[in-house]
């Protein structure tokens, strides 16, 4: 590994507890599995019952979203924030910036997590090819298979790898946390307005979620090592040094 690959995580700082990188660990390994589990389910149509019933929690009997007319409108609004659009202009903007600031390796990281994940979920739909729900009339227009949710899936490998990019610019516990829950928020509620507009099955959501999620916790479980192999190398050239510097001071005049 030169040393071009390593600066993908310049200036990044590293969260100093073992534990962290195992629970981000844990989630990855969580989130595949559930995914895969779900994928698994729907061969057999056991999760057909559950899927409408939770569906048609969202809906009247007559087939119109629950709530006023103005609770329809901010779902679609809230949808359009995982919409391709909206994130290919998100996504630019911060590259941008991170380029302007001369932050190249993390944007490349952005560009990489991001853009991989992307790709990744629409040959899963690809894969699947799970039809639309049909029991109520699409709010939104949809040009691409159900399962799983593109908007669930790249809302959360997008919010959650910004998310997790900036938290590595910072210091504060507060940032953090906040930084991390607007995040997660957002991820929720995009998930959830799918399924209110009736295109989306909640397993779609799920599993949206469940990969989005994985992919995140991989990108960041990337950085985290090449920054271990960054501080190693950087450990292995300062002792040499430190050694030699040691041994002339030890040297006895004549």
């Amino acid at each position: 590994m030169n040393r071009s690959i390593t600066e993908l995580v310049r200036g990044m700082r590293d969260h100093k507890t073992a534990f962290l990188p195992l629970a981000i660990f844990a989630i990855a390994a969580a989130g595949i599995s559930l995914f895969l589990s779900i994928a698994d389910e729907l061969d057999d149509g056991e999760l057909n019952a559950i899927d409408e019933r939770i569906f048609l929690w969202f809906h009247t009997p007559g087939g119109t979203p629950i709530g006023p007319e103005w609770l329809q409108e901010t779902a679609a609004e809230i949808t359009a924030l995982g919409g391709y659009t909206v994130i290919l202009v998100l996504v630019a903007a911060v590259i941008g910036f991170l380029v302007v600031s001369r932050k190249y390796g993390p944007a490349l990281y952005t560009f990489l997590s991001i853009g991989t994940g992307t790709l990744v979920g629409h040959l899963l739909k690809e894969l699947y090819a799970r039809p639309r729900p049909d029991l109520v009339e699409h709010l939104v227009n949809t040009h691409t298979p159900s399962f799983p949710s593109g908007h669930a899936m790249v809302s959360a490998i997008v919010y959650l790898t910004l998310g997790s990019l900036i938290v590595r610019f910072v210091d504060n516990l507060r940032v953090r946390v906040y930084v991390l829950a607007v995040a997660i928020l957002l991820t929720l509620m995009i998930g959830v307005s799918r399924v209110y507009l009736g295109v989306h099955w909640p397993s779609d959501v799920v599993a949206g979620w469940a990969m989005g999620a994985a992919w995140a916790s991989a990108a960041w479980l990337t950085v985290s090592a090449l920054r271990f192999y960054r501080e190693r190398k950087r450990g292995q050239a300062e002792a040499p040094e430190s050694s030699s510097r040691i041994g002339q001071s030890g040297r006895a005049s004549p």
